[in-house]
């Protein structure tokens, strides 16, 4: 990795987790010498975020980033349709082999398992995720952030900021992470303490199963 020059991709597809790729992007975007490129097929695409009213605009092909110095997969309720794009994994596989660090957030951690990067490696996702995991021939753990040599997966969804720190303290120390998280004040004071199945409890488990079945069911599929 260059000093100065850093290239981070994010990869996009159909109903990804908006807040997996967004929640990296506004940390890693604010350290200096690093550029974040959203990319998908097709510079230029305009691509639907899981609940289908929101887009973000990739600003490069997987054509055009076949080798960016830090990946950053997002997870979502699209995840397993893009676990069958040839393209998609294509370019994971091959971006992988050159990157610095290859990290996921959510369920995008089920797509460096399909590539065979987590094969009898230690990984986290999100909660729903562990069995599929564990069939993809990783090791699941409830850890927040799981680090394997240059592969680093993180929990769900909001784990993305916390993974985009220990990244950065990876690439460009202690000191610049410390100033990025006060930088976008992230001082998480949730009003209750039930962010993990383990602080849950099992009613409440069980209702947020549901939930989780209905919101992924919400939209069609793509024409």
């Amino acid at each position: 990795m260059a000093e100065g020059k850093v290239v981070v991709a994010i990869p996009l597809f159909y109903r990804f987790t908006a807040l997996d790729g967004v929640g990296p992007y506004e940390l890693l975007h604010m350290v200096p010498g690093v550029t974040v490129r959203f990319v998908s097929a097709q510079a230029g695409e305009a691509v639907t975020a899981d609940n289908g009213m929101m887009h973000l605009l990739s600003t490069a092909s997987f054509q055009d980033l076949p080798r960016p110095d830090i990946i950053v997969v997002p997870g979502g309720p699209g995840t397993s349709a893009a676990l069958q794009d040839p393209v998609f994994m294509d370019w994971l596989k091959t971006a992988h082999e050159t990157s610095s660090y290859t990290t996921s957030v959510c369920s995008g951690s089920l797509a460096l398992a399909a590539a065979g990067l987590l094969q009898g490696l230690e990984a986290t996702s999100h909660w729903s995720c562990y069995e599929d995991l564990a069939k993809l021939g990783a090791v699941p753990t409830d850890k927040r952030v799981v680090r394997q040599g240059k592969i680093i997966t993180s929990a769900g969804v909001s784990s993305g900021i916390d993974m985009a720190l220990h990244l950065i303290t990876l690439f460009k120390g202690e000191e610049m992470a410390k100033m990025i998280q006060l930088l976008v004040e992230y001082d998480p004071q949730p009003p209750y303490d039930v962010g993990s199945p383990k602080k849950a409890g099992e009613l409440l488990m069980e209702k947020t199963e549901v939930l989780c079945e209905i919101f992924e069911n919400t939209l069609p599929p793509p024409k």
